[in-house]
């Protein structure tokens, strides 16, 4: 009998210390953040800027009728596609959306104001580029996360070309939760001539960005980047690969390189926009390595996807399972943009109750 008790007793030891760690194992939740972004594509007022390279076609009198009432509506679509983005992973919305074709901030205001998305209070950083058609980058944050502690626009210049205008590179640098994060908003040289000609154009916008990441990684090897845009070029093009350094294998990844969450999931079907009925994931959110780390102590990456709900897409017609776009072959279609918004999410383990 005396055996029977002490072995009574060692099991209700060994259950208890059991219940304890499971009780510990618990306590340690995942908190989640989701960061976007969103190809706008022609966000314009209707204001007149002669300045501007075919300024008048975004006018009521221009070649896209733009009247008050269409730019009202296209404020509200906008508006309402970053409302829903990531709510599945954060009720809260995005924390962090970085944005390109937008004319200057007045617009931004405008978005930020719209009735779907005001309550989230979002803050803006912009700067004017010196592009010819007058469209920016800029990033949108929730100031109850982010906090900006820097900010700097990096012009894209050719030296064998000094009429060369196109957007500069956003750089933004803040504390999300506490933590120092660095973020890159890109909206890179157009295929215009042709994917070829035009090919070096991208890869030394590739270069500008790879200069600034070094730049970052020099003053801290450890430091989180993520360098997201409209790269006018899929994750095998060179201008990523060789010239920005952005790869698709994180366990391959040599010192300073980027890894590229898209590369794995670019196919002909599967992208953010379409070009003679293939896609294209020109659209990127790239990441240093400082946040590919196993613990999750601090904020990590966790997943990248495209947001290509239904209402984005047209329902109809001979390019139904498409960007629902503003303008279709010159015609007003009441839709969004030629391009699906993309995000990641970031976690990190925080102590319960």
């Amino acid at each position: 009998m005396k055996k029977l008790h002490l072995i009574s007793i060692s099991l209700i030891v060994i259950l208890a210390s059991f219940s304890s760690s499971c009780t510990g194992q618990q306590q340690k939740n995942l908190k989640t953040i989701s960061i976007g972004f969103y190809n706008l594509e022609n966000l314009f007022d209707t204001i007149l800027n002669p300045e501007l390279f075919l300024a008048d076609q975004f006018t009521p009198k221009g070649k896209y009728n733009w009247t008050s009432e269409r730019y009202a509506e296209k404020l509200k679509n906008m508006a309402y596609a970053i409302s829903q983005i990531a709510l599945k992973e954060t009720p809260g919305g995005l924390t962090l959306l970085g944005v390109c074709e937008v004319e200057n901030k007045g617009v931004l205001e405008d978005l930020i104001n719209e009735k779907t998305i005001k309550d989230r209070n979002y803050q803006i950083v912009h700067f004017d580029s010196p592009d010819r058609r007058g469209i920016d980058v800029a990033l949108l944050y929730d100031p109850l996360h982010f906090e900006v502690t820097n900010s700097k626009a990096y012009p894209l210049t050719l030296a064998d070309d000094t009429s060369f205008r196109t957007r500069s590179q956003l750089v933004v640098s803040g504390l999300l939760d506490g933590e120092e994060i660095n973020i890159i908003v890109n909206h890179w040289p157009s295929r215009r001539g042709g994917e070829e000609k035009s090919r070096y154009k991208r890869n030394a916008a590739g270069d500008l960005g790879r200069h600034i990441v070094d730049s970052l990684l020099t003053i801290n090897k450890k430091t989180k980047i993520l360098f997201m845009g409209d790269l006018n070029d899929d994750p095998n093009n060179e201008s990523v690969l060789l010239h920005l350094k952005a790869k698709g294998d994180r366990s391959k990844l040599k010192k300073g390189e980027l890894f590229n969450p898209a590369f794995q999931i670019h196919n002909d079907s599967t992208g953010t926009l379409t070009y003679r009925g293939k896609w294209n994931l020109f659209d990127q959110i790239i990441l240093s390595q400082g946040l590919l780390g196993n613990k999750k102590t601090s904020y990590q990456f966790d997943q990248f996807k495209i947001f290509d709900k239904p209402f984005l897409k047209q329902q109809e017609g001979k390019y139904k399972g498409y960007p629902h776009r503003t303008f279709g072959g010159g015609v007003y279609i009441h839709g969004y943009s030629d391009h699906l918004p993309v995000y990641v999410l970031l976690v990190k383990e925080v102590k319960g109750d």
